[in-house]
């Protein structure tokens, strides 16, 4: 990289560098949830319960635990592309520009890889039965909605809580500023006007 100056270069480079390792992680993610939900929907009917219903399997985990790592890896990810694009603000514009070009494509292989993990079949249980509505994504989105919810509604009550105790803070110093009138109207009164 001769476009930078030393320093920045070797730190340029370190950070491409661990771009690329996690690239080639994320890569791989995928293929490893597809392998498990093959391995998982070749149990299913070893698991399914006197009801007929399929009972949750191990492999459910290990899918939760591989979209954690995917989640955490494509953000240390960004976070790398972002700390790059820092690094060559400073550097001459015909190589900025050649590697802005290699950053937006590393961005698109990101989008990719984003898309090919929700697209993949993440059902649990009865996700293998084509009801995409219970895959891991979506239970997890629900759960983030719930809470959510549910933090939003106890900020409207201490919102509804603080509103209430402001009005009753500006009624309070409306009554002592009349009052405060009141009394140095009297006093101006009695200064002034009782001498005659």
């Amino acid at each position: 990289m001769a476009g930078l100056g030393s320093s920045s270069s070797e730190h340029f480079e370190r950070l491409h560098e661990i771009f690329r390792g996690l690239q080639a992680e994320l890569r791989g993610v995928p293929e490893r949830l597809r392998g498990s939900a093959a391995g998982e929907w070749g149990r299913g009917k070893e698991s399914e319960t006197d009801w007929g219903c399929i009972a949750p399997l191990p492999a459910a985990e290990e899918k939760k635990k591989l979209i954690r790592e995917f989640d955490e890896k494509q953000q240390e990810a960004n976070e790398t592309l972002r700390e790059m694009e820092e690094e060559l603000k400073y550097a001459p514009v015909s190589f900025r520009n050649q590697m802005m070009n290699r950053i937006r494509t590393y961005k698109r292989d990101l989008a990719m890889f984003q898309r090919e993990i929700k697209s993949t079949d993440l059902g649990l249980g009865l996700g293998s039965r084509g009801d995409t509505k219970y895959g891991i994504y979506s239970m997890e989105n629900e759960q983030s909605l719930v809470n959510t919810s549910e933090n939003l509604s106890k900020t409207r009550k201490i919102l509804r809580s603080m509103s209430k105790r402001i009005m009753t803070n500006k009624l309070l110093l409306s009554v002592i500023i009349i009052l405060e009138l009141a009394i140095l109207g009297g006093v101006v009164y009695y200064k002034f006007f009782r001498k005659s």
